[in-house]
């Protein structure tokens, strides 16, 4: 128990640690921007004077760390800048996108692990065999196709069909409607990760099958599917968890590009209109709470494999 609250301790130490490292590459990154804050703010009928009161009203002339700093005090505030001439606000243009991206991202996974889990359970079981080397070769062709090229094919393939465009319901006023419009875009999102996930559960159960433990319960007359659900399956499932954290943060990487291809009004769309419009701030803004919700997903995650492993555990 002590050697479990030690290392999630440390994690959560990390966790702010962490956080400030990515907070602070992604300003850095944004601030070699050529583009001008003030200009793209008040566009080309600005005169010199209001674009440095802007400058000055906005912190914008003063030294790099000073800049961060003011940035950081803001972030804890909630507030991730202004953009475009209505000095309108970031935050409000994110976070309204935000919750799309993570619907898309969490059903892309949900679709996945559905799919991955009893592949690569069958697969070990089946070790060698036709419904392994099936398997195998499925999981070789889902891993080597992109999300992005898969999406464009679902769209020519189920349009007229399936939903493809237009807006998204509410899931809490049509369900239905909202599942048929995130159902292909998930699923592109889903397949290349089935491949990766498979293999991975695969190579743990054939690992777990090979154990010691597991011929003396055979050999004492357990029934074998007792023991591969009771404890194969169990200590399987140790590994595929970190796996899928670190998948998180590739589908939602992924979503941003998914969401543009099938019209949804979720981060990536955020991204484009910020780099075609030139807001530096709505740029900046989007790529910090990807990489953060990235990050804190993945502590997460990884708090989760320190709780559930029993070696760490003791048990």
């Amino acid at each position: 128990m002590n050697n479990l609250l030690r290392l999630i301790g440390r994690r959560l130490l990390m966790l702010p640690i962490t956080i400030l490292g990515v907070t602070f590459l992604v300003f850095a990154l944004m601030s070699l921007s050529p583009i001008d804050p003030a200009y793209s703010a008040l566009g080309d009928t600005a005169s010199q004077v209001q674009l440095d009161a802007y400058r000055e009203l906005h912190g914008l002339n003063q030294p790099f760390l000073v800049q961060y700093f003011n940035y950081i005090v803001n972030l804890f505030q909630g507030d991730l800048g202004v953009y475009g001439q209505a000095s309108q606000s970031v935050s409000d243009k994110v976070f309204t996108a935000l919750p799309l991206t993570i619907q898309l991202t969490f059903l892309g996974l949900a679709i996945a692990l559905i799919v991955a889990f009893p592949l690569g359970i069958i697969a070990a079981i089946f070790r060698d065999k036709w419904p392994d080397q099936v398997i195998r070769l499925l999981s070789v062709a889902s891993i080597a196709t992109p999300s992005f090229w898969l999406a464009i094919l679902l769209v020519v393939t189920f349009i007229g069909k399936l939903p493809v465009s237009g807006k998204l319901p509410e899931f809490s006023d049509n369900p239905g409607g909202w599942l048929l419009r995130m159902l292909l875009p998930a699923c592109a999102l889903a397949v290349p990760v089935i491949g990766q996930l498979t293999r991975v559960v695969r190579t743990s159960m054939v690992e777990e099958l090979n154990r010691d433990y597991v011929r003396t319960a055979l050999g004492a007359g357990i029934p074998k599917n007792i023991v591969i659900g009771r404890n194969v399956l169990r200590n399987a499932l140790i590994t595929p968890v970190t796996v899928i954290g670190l998948r998180v943060g590739y589908l939602m990487g992924g979503a941003v590009v998914i969401e543009i291809i099938f019209g949804l009004a979720g981060m990536g769309r955020v991204l484009v209109e910020g780099i075609q419009q030139n807001w530096v701030t709505v740029v900046q803004g989007a790529a910090l709470v990807v990489a953060l919700a990235f990050v804190i997903i993945n502590i997460l995650v990884d708090l989760l494999y320190v709780v559930i492993n029993p070696r760490i555990r003791g048990v």
